[in-house]
């Protein structure tokens, strides 16, 4: 982290020609179990990791932001008044999406300063590892700080989200923003997306002996476009047909007159969330009584599930999954939205690198490009650095 910092502030004054007033930094994250669930009111279990986004900003004397970053040529630039997010395309409609959604929960943007604010990340693009997020909670994190909003870490989550949805133009829940801006070392979040009621779970992974591998398959997936949004679109039409206002009204037990009044297709992604729900909640009772080394069924139901039933998984990530389990892993499953990414594996600190042979190989056998592999820690939240 050290580096980047360093890195951060030099880039920042090369770009404006001063110095920033403070650094700030938010982490990606990995969601441990409970995929699509979010947005349909449900349960989460994400952790913040150790590879996070790094903003430098400064504090301008009038109403103009410009923002800059290690991804792109050049700042874009434009008055405060003008935001709206029809306005905003491109990587800079997440910085500049957070401030308008800022104005959207009070901030009053025709009285604070303008700013100069520059990023680089250590999140992978497209890896399902919420490199957006991480912009969006350090953005909405320092400005909370530098024009003194007093919003909670809850809130600005909230502000994440109206920024992703509206600015960016992606259906996402709200579980990344309270991952990034929530997480704890050594511990998951557990996160109740209709009352955005949360708590701690610890891991407890260093006393087991166990580390989380990511396997980035280097299949990029685009939220905005068209798999995520089918798939919310088919549970709200399930949650309908069922005459209930979200899936987090449904158990299992509902699944048999769901059978019998929806399509197969609507079917299946309703039964995968309605299970996936009660994983999650499995999952957090798993580790608060027998601890981390227990979880691995749920981690590969969770996977089956997302591959069978609500068919977001592609052939790299089942790869991995199967490679990782067949090689000593207590338990895998692809992570993020779908449709490419990564997968985790919770694997025994002595197995590591068998298991990074074990991909690497079976990625090559199946001409898949070469997988990028790295062990991840829980994290704590956005802080000013």
């Amino acid at each position: 982290m050290s580096d980047i910092r360093d890195e951060v502030a030099e880039n920042f004054t090369e770009i404006y020609g001063y110095e920033p007033t403070g650094l700030w930094s938010a982490p990606g994250r990995v969601n441990l179990i409970g995929e699509h669930t979010d947005y349909n009111e449900g349960f989460v279990l994400p952790f913040a990791i150790n590879r996070r986004t790094v903003l430098a900003l400064g504090i301008r004397d009038d109403a103009v932001v410009r923002v800059g970053s290690s991804f792109a040529d050049e700042a874009a630039e434009i008055a405060l008044a003008e935001l709206t997010p029809d306005a905003l395309d491109g990587w800079s409609a997440y910085p500049l999406g957070v401030i308008w959604a800022l104005g959207q929960f009070g901030a009053d943007l025709a009285a604070v300063p303008g700013v100069d604010i520059y990023l680089e990340s250590t999140v992978p693009v497209g890896a399902g590892l919420s490199s957006s997020a991480a912009i969006e909670s350090s953005v909405a994190f320092a400005l909370n700080e530098v024009w003194q909003l007093g919003l909670d870490r809850q809130t600005l989550a909230k502000v994440g989200q109206l920024a992703e949805n509206k600015a960016v133009g992606a259906p996402t829940g709200i579980m990344d923003q309270s991952a990034s801006l929530l997480g704890q070392a050594d511990a998951a979040v557990f996160l109740d997306c209709r009352s955005l009621e949360s708590a701690v779970v610890p891991l407890g992974l260093a006393a087991a002996g166990l580390e989380f591998l990511v396997i980035d398959t280097g299949v990029a997936h685009e939220h905005a476009t068209g798999g995520y949004r089918a798939r919310r679109d088919s549970c709200e039409r399930g949650a309908a047909a069922m005459g209930v206002p979200s899936l987090r009204h449904l158990t299992v037990d509902d699944l048999e007159r769901a059978r019998e009044i929806l399509d197969d297709e609507t079917f299946r992604r309703v039964r995968h969330v309605v299970t996936e729900d009660q994983r999650v909640l499995e999952t957090v009772r798993v580790l608060r009584e027998s601890g981390p080394l227990a979880i691995g069924d749920l981690l590969d139901a969770s996977h089956a599930s997302m591959r069978d039933d609500f068919e977001i998984s592609v052939p790299e990530l089942d790869l991995a999954v199967e490679t990782a389990q067949a090689n000593g892993a207590i338990g895998a499953r692809m992570t993020g939205g779908g449709f490419g990414g990564s997968a985790i594996a919770l694997v025994p600190t002595d197995a590591i690198s068998r298991i990074q042979v074990a991909i690497d190989g079976a990625f090559a056998e199946h001409g898949f490009g070469q997988p990028t592999m790295f062990v991840v820690t829980a994290s704590n939240g956005a802080n000013r650095e």
